[in-house]
């Protein structure tokens, strides 16, 4: 399954470590990672596999969320399929 995870916050040390641990942690492949920082505000969207994980995408949506809380940020976390039909004109 692919997955599209995007981040949204203001700009603090750490941010990309935190969510790559939680993906690593959970055998998620990144497969591009595009991220910049806008007046203070720290911007990611992140392309990932999820193939070879044992971890149901509700239980990732909910700990990716939770450490966003932990962290000051938005992390949101989609089925690719359902992003791209959210994004189409």
């Amino acid at each position: 399954m692919k997955l599209v995870i995007t981040v949204v916050g203001k700009d603090r040390v750490g941010i990309i470590a935190a969510v790559t641990k939680i993906l690593a942690d959970n055998e998620v492949n990144i497969l591009s990672i595009n991220q910049n920082i806008l007046n203070g505000f720290f911007n990611m969207i992140l392309f990932a596999e999820a193939n070879e994980s044992k971890i149901r995408l509700v239980d990732l949506q909910a700990a990716l969320k939770a450490q966003g809380e932990e962290i000051g940020v938005e992390i949101k976390t989609q089925h690719q399929d359902i992003f791209d039909a959210m994004h189409k004109i």
